[in-house]
């Protein structure tokens, strides 16, 4: 009986940290490898984590510098809002800051309207960003990440919510703002104050977060914080600790990972390689992993060199993969430099043939 009840308990999925998500993952912002999770594929209603869509969508599909007029579109909104008014002018940006620091769904209409002409163009390109980013779990109906009266409601899942958050924050504008946590802003009708309801970002690491909250969600959060070189995004949804387990994430894995060197433009060199000896092959960037110590040892760096006939300074000849359980996660091109006393023992057709391409 002893041994029966070892072998289930053995076969229960263990929490590595002390979570009340229903779902949570940590996620390296740089490689976008998983370093922690569970139920990451497992689908959940993300109440106004949704924005984080609806921001980036806006930012790279429309004039976000342009002023627009608030249209009565705004009366279909309710619950949280920044109480902006029909007939009001501001600019696109500052509808984005009210959009994420206050979560103003009233914002999210007037967004989808003055970027796409109506809501439901702007949430097919919503779905169109999501297939595109191979977020297969999730679906928008909303901009603004509020239950339908037909009972239709946005859904994704913690690894699909790390993705998009990732390509979001390649974006300036999106970093900026996500980050923020107080805006003024100035209209024709008012001035706005307002503060970031992420209140994470008191911490020294956060880099931003967007907040959540239905009675059907519960409570969901996603933030992203950086550390000694580690990047990272954090989410859980159907949370009611949220803000004591992303601190709990976050603190674990920067204890348990370390960004490692695994290679230097300046130190960079080829040992085995007999074709290009006679020049120099450079590389342009140095490449930093987020690692375990275990994981390092298992890390491979390969290098493929073409054997190209003819070449000039600056072509690529190849390039190195950073490799780990089989998985390639990084490729860095390398270059090739030629001495200038190779140059002149090439023949005249070998010289004309390198300054022709």
């Amino acid at each position: 009986m002893k041994k029966l009840l070892f072998m289930l308990l053995f076969l229960i999925p263990i929490k590595v940290f002390s979570i009340s998500a229903s779902s949570a993952i940590a996620m390296d912002l740089d490689t976008g490898r998983v370093l922690y999770g569970y139920n990451i594929e497992e689908k959940k209603l993300i109440a106004s984590t949704t924005k984080i869509m609806t921001a980036i969508v806006a930012i790279e599909n429309s004039d976000i510098s342009q002023e627009i007029e608030v249209s009565d579109v705004i009366y279909e909104a309710y619950g949280s809002a920044i109480y902006i008014e029909v007939g009001e002018k501001i600019i696109l940006k500052d509808l984005l800051y009210g959009l994420m620091l206050r979560s103003g769904n009233d914002a999210s209409l007037a967004i989808a309207e003055a970027v796409s002409g109506s809501e439901e163009e702007f949430v097919y390109l919503m779905n169109e960003y999501a297939a595109n980013l191979n977020m297969k779990n999730t679906i928008f109906y909303n901009p603004h990440g509020l239950e339908e009266s037909n009972g239709d409601a946005n859904k994704s899942t913690t690894l699909d919510m790390a993705k998009l958050t990732k390509y979001a924050m390649q974006n300036d504008t999106f970093r900026e703002i996500f980050k923020t946590q107080k805006h003024t802003v100035k209209t024709n009708y008012k001035t706005y104050v307002w503060h970031n309801k992420n209140k994470l970002l008191s911490l020294d690491y956060i880099t931003g977060g967007k907040t959540g909250y239905t009675e059907l969600a519960r409570r969901t959060l996603v933030t992203t914080g950086s550390k000694d070189n580690i990047n990272l995004v954090v989410v859980t949804l159907n949370d009611p600790n949220d803000w004591d387990d992303h601190k709990t994430i976050y603190e674990q894995t920067f204890q348990k990972y370390k960004s490692y060197e695994l290679f230097n433009q300046n130190n960079f060199k080829v040992e085995e390689d007999d074709y290009y000896k006679e020049d120099k092959l450079y590389i342009k960037n140095d490449y930093n992993m987020t690692l375990t110590k275990d994981e390092l040892k298992k890390v491979s760096l390969n290098i493929n060199l073409m054997k190209l006939e003819d070449y000039i300074d600056d072509t690529m000849v190849g390039y190195i993969e950073v490799i780990l359980d089989n998985q390639i996660f990084h490729k860095e091109p390398i270059y090739v430099k030629v001495q200038k006393e190779n140059l002149e023992k090439l023949s005249w057709w070998q010289k004309f043939k390198r300054w022709l391409f």
